[in-house]
């Protein structure tokens, strides 16, 4: 079963870090899982909207210059990284599922890959992008119909997968609160992956293996991959 390394390997480094994502390459994550947000002109990894639960800062990421946020410590001594230090990181070792997060994200995303894939020998299929916000994956299908793309779901909306085909997605990154065997099937006979989050403990990686899905969201990959 395919392992996405939750924030890197969060259950044993920072998330979001570059030390949580050496941490999953060496466990053996078959994927790395990266948040992103857009402000003061770049792109930065951290999850949430502020900065207190993760980083000796406080306030909102949005407030804060790009200067200020790489001063930040966000654990062990990491700073808050940018994508091209998360890429340059995993090396193409692992598939990205770069999460979009607020507004005015998928431009840059897909402007950096696009970087990557046209000056550094990299391929569109490194990376997925999802987001909650649908339009954000919609607008990256748009500009790149290469990259490949999965709206994120915490609940399951009559015709789900009907949905993500329509718009072009490659997968459905679905909360394990949610997933069931219908949707799993559905997808999969639409051509749709099915990946699930966040997987942590053995009688839920067991269930998501007998529903048959592609993969999971882990912050401890080695207890995925089996």
């Amino acid at each position: 079963m395919f392992c996405f390394g939750h924030r890197g390997a969060a259950g044993h480094e920072p998330e979001n870090t570059l030390r949580s994502i050496r941490k999953a390459l060496e466990l053996g994550a078959h994927g790395i899982e990266v948040d992103v947000h857009f402000t003061d002109g770049h792109l930065v990894v951290i999850h949430d909207d502020t900065l207190q639960r993760t980083t000796n800062g406080r306030g909102p990421v949005a407030k804060k210059t790009f200067a200020e946020l790489r001063t930040l410590d966000a654990g062990h001594g990491e700073r808050i990284p940018t994508p091209a230090e998360v890429f340059d990181a995993v090396a193409r070792r692992a598939l990205i599922n770069v999460e979009l997060k607020g507004p005015r994200t998928a431009a840059p995303v897909v402007a950096l890959i696009d970087e990557y894939v046209r000056q550094r020998g990299w391929h569109y299929e490194d990376f997925l992008l999802s987001s909650f916000d649908h339009e954000q994956v919609c607008q990256a299908k748009h500009l790149r119909p290469e990259i490949r793309t999965a709206p994120l779901i915490n609940k399951i909306p009559p015709g789900l997968a009907e949905f993500a085909e329509q718009m072009g997605a490659w997968a459905v990154n679905v909360s394990r609160r949610c997933v069931t065997q219908a949707l799993v099937d559905d997808a999969h006979a639409r051509g749709l992956k099915v990946f699930v989050y966040t997987i942590n403990e053995s009688r839920d990686i067991a269930k998501m293996k007998s529903l048959g899905v592609d993969g999971v969201f882990s912050d401890f990959p080695e207890r995925a991959i089996i």
